[in-house]
């Protein structure tokens, strides 16, 4: 149910205050979960209307009742981050109840029907949220007992009991080698595959302690990044933000920003270098020389490096703990 649904936001005062200091206009929540970031923003931030993008069904449902006393400031759309520019498009050529509403006629979108108005900002938090990992039946979590599953969108796609049942042993191997697993990565996949068929949560989660000696388990709960690693694979994440980021940084207009928290190393690895690659322009040539290559820098970085939760935060609420947050800026607008 969709009130069922509720997320703790992180980060979420580094975000708002991020996004008032953007122009007027339309921020995209690409990920507005039960929203949390949303409702801060528009609260926080009279100028501003949001769209609300995410693929799972539940969190659109919740995000409707939470944000529903923001009115025509808000508008919702189920959508992959694959889709952004098309669904930002279509929504704003459909027009009130699609496009947000601004406060001001003096906010409006400048242009006519065929002009497209660039974004004021755009806020991806990646990764899995509360909702999905507490509720067994999504089969994101190694702690309860569920079908495995792990489908941000759970009306479309295979899910895990497929990929675990079908994969060989080296394409788990490198699937969760690329997730932290190393040298046990090998011997955690041949345990999987000499175990099939696996069908719950549970049944994975007992093959994989099974797998790894007492030693490897003082990090943790030997089934986290194994799991993490299927998850990854299920949604195709990685190709997710790949595809969204250059569409994320083209798509703002000039003092629009572009927030990203991220939760896991691989992911934040791409998302700095997507940034640092459009805070350079693409430019190609050796640092401290004058650039000849041609390149031209539209956005710049508005800090370097990421900012990570407080003690307090982490405290309130630990899932907050391996988060990172980066942003840029655009700065001026496309020839």
């Amino acid at each position: 149910m969709a009130y069922e649904y509720s997320h703790q936001p992180v980060l979420v005062d580094e975000v708002v205050d991020l996004m008032k200091e953007v122009p007027p206009g339309v921020v995209v929540d690409a990920t507005v979960g039960g929203g949390g970031h949303t409702a801060a923003m528009l609260d926080a931030c009279p100028h501003l209307g949001v769209l609300g993008l995410d693929r799972d069904p539940e969190a659109v449902r919740a995000a409707s009742i939470r944000l529903r006393r923001f009115g025509g400031r808000v508008a919702l759309r189920r959508a992959r981050f694959s889709d952004l520019e098309t669904e930002v498009e279509q929504a704003f050529r459909s027009g009130p109840g699609s496009w947000p509403e601004l406060e001001s006629p003096s906010h409006e979108p400048v242009g006519g029907a065929d002009a497209h108005p660039g974004l004021s900002g755009v806020l991806l938090d990646l990764g899995v949220s509360s909702p999905q990992l507490d509720r067994p039946e999504r089969g994101f979590s190694y702690r309860s007992e569920g079908p495995l599953d792990m489908r941000m969108d759970p009306e479309s796609g295979a899910g895990a009991f497929d990929l675990v049942n079908r994969a060989g042993v080296d394409e788990l191997t490198e699937l969760f080698r690329s997730n932290g697993e190393g040298r046990l990565a090998r011997r955690i996949a041949r345990a999987v595959v000499e175990a099939r068929p696996l069908f719950t949560t549970a049944d994975l989660a007992e093959v994989v302690a099974g797998a790894v000696p007492a030693a490897g388990r003082r990090r943790g709960h030997p089934a986290s990044r194994v799991f993490q690693a299927i998850r990854i694979a299920v949604n195709d994440e990685t190709g997710e933000l790949g595809a969204v980021l250059p569409d994320a940084l083209s798509l703002l207009a000039p003092g629009g920003r572009l927030v990203v928290l991220s939760y896991h190393s691989g992911e934040d690895r791409l998302v700095k270098a997507a940034l640092a690659d459009a805070a350079t322009g693409g430019c190609v040539c050796p640092p401290g020389f004058p650039c000849v290559c041609g390149a031209q820098v539209r956005h710049r970085l508005v800090f370097r490096g990421s900012h990570q939760p407080s003690a307090d935060e982490v405290r309130d609420n630990p899932r907050a703990k391996s988060a990172r947050l980066r942003a840029i800026e655009r700065i001026v607008d496309t020839p």
